[in-house]
């Protein structure tokens, strides 16, 4: 039985990860951060009674940023594969925390692999990189584009994504960087623009919100479907050789077309409702990202199947069942 340790096992893509590769019959373990209260919603469904001898996903507190935890826990499991997802992944509030980005998203990276180094486990370690980190190259960006970051977000990720291509060359070890553009679901938390967009529309059609305010309306994304790409992750680990691999449909659009998309498949226009607020323009705005994945599509035999309109109708209507739930008493 192969054995995965995914960091960031509590958010979008870790829950998605974690269900694919149990259902592929891995053990996998997850990292999570110790607080007085449960972050777990998107893997309750996964959770079972760890004093079950034949529970095969376990969850085990701790942090990126403390490297001894992480060498202990690396050397207790010995994983067969490592899939760091662990970040500080908010664009605009990265310009607010830098300081505490740069130590997830960059110093974190480097904790792990000079854990896995100095452990001298023998495993297959994947780091979860960013389109972001093309920033104002104009697209469409591939493994060959120059990487241009335009936030705090961006340059930590950079760093991590040239310490993993380092480690690989320098010690002979199987890394690799998926640089995965946008990609979201129904369980994306809801302060990222596309959920924000798919949450207020439904709520306004229910009648339980009146504007939804927004920044840029005219940045262009390529927005794919999470499950499809978390499936590219475990295709990267499972072949002979590491490398670096762009994941995305190859289809942009704008925020305005994203709205548009969610709020006409409700039989409304955003028009009326959506309003620009400056707050949520970044000081360095990153004005279009479209990948192409013909290297994914031709290695790993991986290819996006969800482009943007239908993601916002699949997103708008997991949250219009949501938001109709009546609130427990």
């Amino acid at each position: 039985m192969k054995r995965a340790l995914i960091t960031g096992v509590t958010g979008q893509d870790g829950s998605y990860l974690a269900e694919l590769l149990l259902n592929k019959g891995y053990e996998v373990h997850g990292l999570i951060r110790r607080s007085s209260t449960f972050n777990t919603s998107r893997i309750e469904h996964l959770y079972t009674d760890p004093h079950d001898v034949g529970s095969r996903f376990k969850l085990h507190y701790g942090d990126i940023t403390d490297g001894v935890g992480i060498s202990n826990l690396l050397r207790e499991l010995e994983p067969n594969e490592i899939y760091n997802l662990a970040a500080q992944s908010h664009v605009q509030v990265s310009f607010a925390m830098p300081d505490f980005t740069a130590q997830v998203d960059a110093v974190g990276t480097i904790r792990i692999l000079e854990a896995i180094r100095a452990s001298k486990i023998q495993t297959k370690f994947y780091q979860a990189s960013t389109s972001e980190q093309f920033g104002s190259t104009p697209p469409p960006q591939t493994e060959e584009s120059i990487f241009a970051p335009r936030s705090p977000y961006a340059a930590a990720k950079l760093y991590s994504y040239w310490v993993v291509r380092n480690y690989r060359e320098a010690y002979g070890l199987h890394m690799t960087n998926g640089i995965l553009f946008n990609h979201e679901s129904p369980r994306r938390g809801e302060t990222f623009v596309t959920r924000k967009i798919t949450m207020a529309a439904a709520k306004i059609k229910l009648g339980l919100q009146t504007k939804l305010y927004l920044g840029n309306l005219d940045a262009v994304r390529d927005w794919g479907y999470a499950p499809e790409y978390v499936e590219s992750m475990w295709r990267m680990l499972q072949e002979e050789e590491s490398g670096d691999y762009v994941i995305a449909t190859g289809v942009g659009a704008t925020v305005g077309q994203f709205c548009d998309a969610a709020f006409s498949s409700l039989g409304l226009d955003y028009r009326d409702y959506v309003v620009v607020d400056d707050r949520y323009v970044r000081p360095t705005e990153v004005d279009a990202l479209i990948g192409d994945a013909s290297k994914a599509e031709k290695c790993l035999g991986w290819k996006a199947r969800t482009h943007w309109e239908e993601l916002a109708k699949i997103m708008v209507e997991a949250d219009l069942a949501k938001v109709s739930i009546p609130p427990k008493p």
